[in-house]
Formats: C-alpha cells, sequence, structure tokens
C-alpha cells in the first residue's frame, strides 16, 4: 500500500518532469522513461531542451502540453522556488521532488498553496518501479 499523498499524486495525471534530460544517465532522464514505461502521459519540462526521448520538451510548466496536473522534480535545489511559482501558475496540482531536489522553503510555499507535495526521500523509480533497458 502507498502512502496517500503518492497515491493522490498519481491518480492526477498527465505528468510532467522538471528537470528533463537527454541523458540517459541522468535522473531527469531515467524519471520521464519510467513515466513512460508505466503508459503514463507525461511532458518534459527544460529550457534548455527542445525534445527529450521522442517528446517535445517544454520550457516551464505554463507553456505545456498537455497542462500537467502531477510534476517530479528533478532538478538542483536552488531552482526549487522558481519551480514552485511556475507550478501554481500552471495550476500544477501536486509536486514530487526527488531526491536531491528539496528545498525547504520552496516545499513549505507549495504546502501553502494547496498542492500535494511529496518530499520525504521517496523516489518515483521505486515507486513506480523503473526497468533501465
Amino acid at each position: 500500500m502507498r502512502p496517500p499523498d503518492i497515491e493522490t499524486f498519481l491518480a492526477a495525471g498527465p505528468f510532467a518532469v522538471v528537470g528533463a534530460s537527454p541523458d540517459r544517465a541522468k535522473y531527469g532522464n531515467k524519471v520521464l522513461r519510467c513515466y513512460q514505461q508505466h503508459g503514463l502521459t507525461v511532458v518534459p519540462i527544460n529550457p534548455k531542451q527542445t525534445e527529450v526521448e521522442g517528446l517535445r520538451c517544454f520550457p516551464s510548466l505554463a507553456a505545456a502540453t498537455p497542462k500537467p496536473r502531477s510534476v517530479s522534480v528533478v532538478a538542483p535545489p536552488a531552482a526549487a522556488a522558481g519551480i514552485v511559482a511556475d507550478a501554481i501558475a500552471a495550476g500544477v496540482r501536486g509536486l514530487w521532488f526527488q531526491p536531491g531536489a528539496e528545498e525547504a522553503a520552496a516545499i513549505a510555499a507549495a504546502r501553502a498553496a494547496g498542492l500535494t507535495v511529496i518530499a520525504d526521500g521517496a523516489c518515483v523509480l521505486v515507486v513506480l518501479g523503473y526497468r533501465e533497458h
């Protein structure tokens, strides 16, 4: 049985990965591929890329199509405040800060705005199950 916050997050697609990377060795790529492996609609977000894993990459959550409701954050903690502001503006319902992406003030701001936030060290790759191939 998964914790309620994780169930809520996974029930609210489409999904996005902020910090998506074309480099298959990076977690920003593995998390994106994990969603794809599970047949979930996912949108890559990275202002420095135009395509990741065959998907159109968007510069921000606000620009993304389809509009994501649940977002995995795989970015440096220094970027967290901007990501939270973008998520709030884009109408995102849930943020999952992957291990190493957490930043306390940004997490508090997201929770204060009413978003479901997962930031306890849980990793989407473990929860969903990821296969490297």
